[in-house]
């Protein structure tokens, strides 16, 4: 096994014993900072979905109702949170156990890509927006949402401690920003919003048609 499937499966392992209290714990920070983010990117999502690490289900609440939704999510523990999610608010979605870096979807498969809160636990972001990018219809659209580094110095340093101890314990970084890496993947950026000191980004893009 090498060592990147082996930090792999040690962060799985991680997010594993961390769903059963997960909404819980991070309902806090959820309602402040947030949760206006969710709406305003599943708001967004037409078609046949695609939403990259749906974790609990969070985003569920937010997706208008004709839209075909596919969710992949690389814990098992949290996926089966996210199932009883949908279930219970009679929401019909397809959601499988899956890598965000390999995703078990052929190309141009979905009119909508969502990422939210996620892109900063992939190991390789990059590799999962691209393949994001590889799944996604000539047209379509690419929705983001994550905490990135802040535009305030002050908060932009205390980013770089506090990856100190998330980065080896939970994989979780604070200074990425997908959005600069939307470009080089062939995306037109349409839209991007920036709230709470720069911290939280969202980002609407699109593929060019062929």
């Amino acid at each position: 096994m090498t060592p990147g499937r082996r930090r792999s499966d040690r962060l799985v392992a991680c997010w594993d014993g961390l769903a059963a209290g997960y909404d819980r714990r991070s309902a806090t920070v959820e309602q402040k900072y947030l949760g206006d983010s969710r709406p305003w990117v599943c708001g967004r999502a037409l078609g046949a979905t695609l939403e990259i690490a749906v974790g609990t289900g969070l985003n569920f609440p937010h997706y208008p109702a004709e839209v075909e939704l596919t969710g992949i999510e690389w814990s098992p523990a949290m996926l089966d949170i996210a199932r009883r999610r949908a279930e219970s608010a009679g929401r019909r979605t397809d959601l499988r156990v899956a890598d965000a870096t390999r995703l078990p979807f052929p190309p141009d498969s979905f009119d909508t890509v969502v990422s939210t809160f996620a892109m900063c636990c992939i190991p390789d972001h990059r590799l999962a927006l691209a393949e994001a990018v590889r799944v996604l219809r000539p047209g379509g659209r690419l929705l983001l949402a994550d905490h990135v580094a802040a535009s305030a110095w002050p908060l932009r340093l205390l980013q770089h401690l506090v990856e100190l101890v998330s980065i080896p314990t939970q994989g979780e970084h604070y200074t990425r920003r997908p959005v600069r890496d939307l470009g080089a993947l062939g995306l037109t950026v349409v839209e991007t919003r920036r709230t709470t000191f720069g911290a939280i980004e969202r980002v609407h893009a699109h593929k060019p048609a062929d």
